[in-house]
């Protein structure tokens, strides 16, 4: 399967230009899940997490966030695809 992920986060480790996600994986969970989860809990463990109800697209984050530039790219074990 081909997909194309779209991202206007451009202060993302992942972003890229036209917009777009460069992430081999992302997760996408609740607020709730990613405000209390740390960094490292993240796509590659997704087989492993109990899905739940986001109620609205507003209750909803994208998990593999990493700021620009900073020491945690790869802390999630999320690869960037070039």
């Amino acid at each position: 399967m081909n997909q194309h992920i779209h991202c206007i986060v451009n202060d993302c480790h992942y972003w890229t230009q036209g917009n777009s996600c460069k992430a081999n994986e992302i997760l996408v969970a609740t607020d709730q899940f990613g405000d209390s989860q740390p960094d490292q809990i993240d796509a590659t463990m997704a087989t492993q997490l109990t899905p739940s109800n986001a109620g609205s697209c507003m209750a909803t984050c994208c998990k593999s966030y990493v700021t620009k530039g900073s020491n945690k790219a790869g802390v999630d074990g999320i690869k960037k695809m070039y």
